[in-house]
This record gives structure tokens, sequence and C-alpha cells, in this order.
């Protein structure tokens, strides 16, 4: 039985009210014991209470609370992939940080497709999260961003909380990350380790996360005397097939770089199976870096170089950011962090 529905054998469901006068308690007092309030309820009448739920074998309707409150005790995450370790990596964070606050999480994956996106945005605000974490890169065609941001503002306009992890549109919170820095670094100190001849697995071309990476690297490379043929910056997907395609597609036409940088590690990893699909090395015919520092790398040989990000962190800052208030300081940057392994050996 519950507070919602009929149960199967058609007996009226258990209600606050039952609750209340079962505990010998006002339905205020029973609804502050049970969900939640300002005010203080003693805890002899509260044990009462929950000991009633219990024994009329009461559930919250959450969606009637939600109403009342204006949101619910959800917090939803909206994926590109959720095979994605990336993803996969950030969710966790977020789900640790609403767990130790007693959130439930809800996670929709929208496989990159804008239009799923936003459909899904407008679907989540009917359930009134208390907070929605975009998690994904930002478009970069002004129009299919401005999309996106007016559902997520009918979702703050209906009570709930938006944070994005990167730059965030106008009059929306974020967790910026310094995508384009971290990159520059990388770059830097492969220029140092010798490396004069690069391509790049680009990624998407219409999304800022992959177009900041790829123009941070290419900008650093040129600035140290490098720099990287329009040719040799291949446009693929954000995944482990985009990166195998496309380095399949640069050794196809006869396109042998000394080192190869791939916008996200399961890009790089791709690439990495296409190099030994062609016969060769991964880090010693051709070297290869990525971004992220995904867990996955831990299985990949050789070991990838590449720009390691707090990911769990990242999702834990955007849940405080959103539940922190329109009033709350902005969040500080993530920055990257250089990680040279093997499979960038030092040429000079």
């Amino acid at each position: 039985m519950n507070g919602g529905a009929d149960g199967a054998s058609g007996t009226r469901s258990v209600t606050l009210s039952d609750v209340a006068e079962h505990a010998g308690v006002s339905l205020a007092t029973a609804s502050r014991a049970l969900n939640g309030s300002t005010r203080v309820v003693n805890q002899e009448l509260k044990e009462r209470v929950l000991a009633s739920a219990r024994a009329l074998q009461y559930t919250a309707n959450t969606q009637a609370q939600a109403v009342a409150r204006g949101t619910s005790r959800t917090v939803a995450i909206v994926l590109g992939d959720i095979e994605d370790p990336y993803f996969s990596a950030v969710a966790a964070g977020i789900s640790r940080a609403a767990g130790a606050r007693g959130l439930i999480v809800t996670m929709s994956a929208t496989g990159g497709d804008v239009a799923r996106e936003i459909t899904t945005i407008a679907a989540l605000r009917g359930q009134r999260p208390q907070a929605l974490i975009m998690t994904g890169s930002r478009s970069a065609d002004a129009d299919t961003d401005a999309r996106v941001a007016a559902e997520l503002a009918a979702v703050q306009a209906a009570g709930g909380n938006v944070a994005f992890i990167g730059d965030a549109p106008t009059g929306f919170r974020g967790v910026p990350v310094a995508h384009r820095a971290g990159a520059a670094e990388l770059a830097t100190a492969l220029f140092a380790r010798g490396y004069r001849d690069a391509a790049v697995l680009a990624g998407p071309r219409d999304l800022v996360t992959p177009i900041e990476r790829a123009a941070g690297f290419a900008d650093a490379m040129a600035a140290a005397g490098a720099p990287i043929a329009a040719d040799r910056r291949v446009a693929c997907a954000f995944s482990r097939d985009g990166g195998y395609a496309a380095m399949s597609s640069l050794l196809n036409d006869g396109v042998r770089p000394g080192l190869v940088f791939a916008t996200a590690d399961v890009v790089a990893v791709g690439a990495m199976a296409a190099i030994r699909a062609h016969g060769l090395t991964p880090g010693r015919d051709i070297a290869v870096a990525g971004f992220d520092d995904i867990q996955l790398l831990q299985d990949v040989t050789p070991s990838l170089t590449t720009v390691s990000l707090a990911l769990a962190e990242m999702g834990e800052r955007a849940l405080e950011l959103a539940l922190a208030g329109p009033d709350a300081a902005p969040s500080e940057p993530i920055t990257g962090r250089v990680v040279l392994r093997d499979s960038t050996p030092d040429i000079r």
C-alpha cells in the first residue's frame, strides 16, 4: 500500500492523514516528520510517526511532494554517452555528492544528439528536479546553443537549479575547465621531447570542447615552430570508433605522422588500435597522446600520455554549485595536468 495508488486488492491507499491518525499527531506534524521541514519535530513524535508509517506500509507520493515544494529530491544528469568512461567518472562524482545529501540521481544519455538533448531536458522539467547537471560539451552553433539554453531556462523558472561542467551560457552557472590551456601545455611538453611532425584527431567540429582542445594543441605547436597542416587535423566522432576511423583514414592516405594528438582518450584508444591494424606499433612507430586520463587507461599498452582531469571532482563541484543558489561565488576553473607516459617516448 502507498500514498499514491490503490493496492491490487482494490483497497484504499494509505494516506498521510492515516499515518497522522495512527500516530496520534496532527497532519502537519506527520508531514514534517516524514518529508522534512525547517521546523524540527520532537524526536519522540518523529519516531512515533515513522513507526506508524512502517506499520501501515505508507510510501510518500513523491510527485505530489515535488509539486508542493516546487522541486523533488532528484538530481538529473544529462550525459552524452554513459558508456564513455569520461561521463561515467563525472557521473560518479555527482552521485557521490548527491548521496551525501540524501538526493536521488537519474541519468539520461543523449548520444550527442541535440534534438534528443532538448526533448530530454523538456521531459526532465516535468519531474521538477532539484538540480540538473549538463555534463556534455556545448554546441558551437549559436542557434543550437540558444535552443538548449531556452529549455534550461524553463527548468530554472520551475524551481530547478542548473549547472554546467564547462563554460555555461549567459544566465547559468558552470565549472570551467581549461581545455585549451591543458592541450597547449601538452603540446609544449611533447615539442620539448623532440616531436615536430604531428596530426590531430580533432573530434566533432560542432562541439566546443574538442574545438578548444584541438586549437590549444595546434596553436602551441605553431608557436613552438612546428605548425600542423590543415589536412592533418581530422574531424571524427568523440569515441573509440571515431578515433579508429580517423587514424585509418590518415594511414590509408599515406600520412604517417610522428605524433598523433587525440582530443579525448577514447579517441586515442581507437587510434592506437588502427595503428596496430596497419602493422605499426603505437609509441614506437607513431606516438599517441590523449586528453582526460580516464580509468580505462590503466589497461592500455603502451601507457597513454594525456592531460589528466579530476573528473569525479568536476561532478562534485557541479552539483555543489547547482545547489548553492544563484548568489553563490563562481567556481574556480579545473586545470589539467600533463602526464607523460610510454606512448610518447623522448626522441631527442
